[in-house]
């Protein structure tokens, strides 16, 4: 495996980085967007017994949010809960939109990886080549070492970047569909809490008020 790698020349070097730094990324990501860390399954339930109780205070919003990004979403709209619906509404859009962002985190990187190194692959296919070229003018087509290492440097170099970007992308696309999982699931949570705050009549036209998705995430996909 060294020698492909040396044999791949300096630009074996920054797909390596991009290799790592994907694999870092996935795995960083697949730990962060578990589904019970992000919507801890009867955190609505528990909600809705506060509230039915009269027991929602500061220190129980404090350990809302503090417990999970959907408890964060949901203590934006209790603590707007004497306001009337449209500020709860608001209130629950921005905490969600900040939410989504923490689980967009890093796939803009992990996506740009998988753009790039097939680039640098097809950069090393022209510098290969570029040295075969070279050869040839320096000692005609009779140097067959020479051509031979140009020539394996073009093509280990294009199959690294390959060999790195395609898993890359099919991890963006994995973790691009999971944060839309989640923000789905955010959103049924977000409507609940409305319902258990102005009954299921004024409630229902509010689908896509809390944590929305920006729609240029889905173009993007």
């Amino acid at each position: 495996m060294l020698e492909i790698i040396q044999a791949g020349g300096w630009l074996m070097a920054p797909i390596l980085l991009c290799s790592l730094a994907a694999a870092a990324i996935f795995l960083e990501r697949l730990w962060a967007l578990r589904g019970e860390r992000i919507l801890p399954p009867a955190l609505i339930a528990r909600v809705r017994q506060w509230h039915e109780q009269g027991k929602v205070d500061r220190q129980r919003l404090q350990q809302l949010r503090a417990d999970s990004p959907l408890g964060r979403v949901l203590a934006a709209g209790l603590a707007n809960r004497h306001l009337d619906r449209q500020a709860v509404k608001e209130g629950i859009e921005d905490a969600g939109r900040h939410e989504v962002h923490e689980l967009e985190r890093y796939l803009n990187a992990l996506a740009t990886i998988a753009a790039i190194t097939p680039l640098l692959g097809l950069l090393g296919t022209v510098v290969g080549m570029i040295e075969v070229f070279t050869a040839i003018r320096a000692a005609g087509v009779g140097d067959a070492p020479a051509l031979a290492g140009g020539i394996s440097e073009a093509l280990i170099t294009t199959a690294s970047g390959l060999v790195v970007a395609i898993p890359s992308l099919i991890a963006y696309r994995y973790l691009r569909g999971r944060v839309n999982e989640l923000v789905v699931g955010m959103e049924q949570q977000a409507m609940a809490l409305l319902e258990t705050l102005y009954g299921r009549g004024e409630g229902a036209d509010v689908g896509s008020t809390a944590p929305r998705r920006r729609r240029r995430a889905k173009a993007a996909s």
